[in-house]
């Protein structure tokens, strides 16, 4: 049979190794929940991108109606 120094060297290696195990395991926990906080801060971010963005074209497409008036405007004045 194996040495009893030699077993306890073993069993210390594989104490070890569940602890290592366990941490690394909360550790994934944290990383998961770390990637979940981040992909929602991420879509909402988006969200709030492609709002910008919407009032943005808006804003663009009201712009040939403002030139168009204030020119009309302008030229109503120049008349008078």
């Amino acid at each position: 049979m194996s040495d009893p120094s030699q077993l306890d060297l073993v069993t210390e290696r594989v104490e070890r190794l569940l602890v290592r195990y366990e941490e690394l395991t909360r550790t994934n926990a944290l990383l998961y929940r770390q990637i979940d906080a981040l992909s929602q801060e991420r879509d909402s971010l988006k969200s709030r991108l492609n709002a910008a963005r919407a009032r943005v074209d808006s804003l663009l497409e009201r712009l040939p109606e403002i030139s168009a008036s204030r020119q009309a405007s302008s030229s109503t004045q120049e008349r008078t």
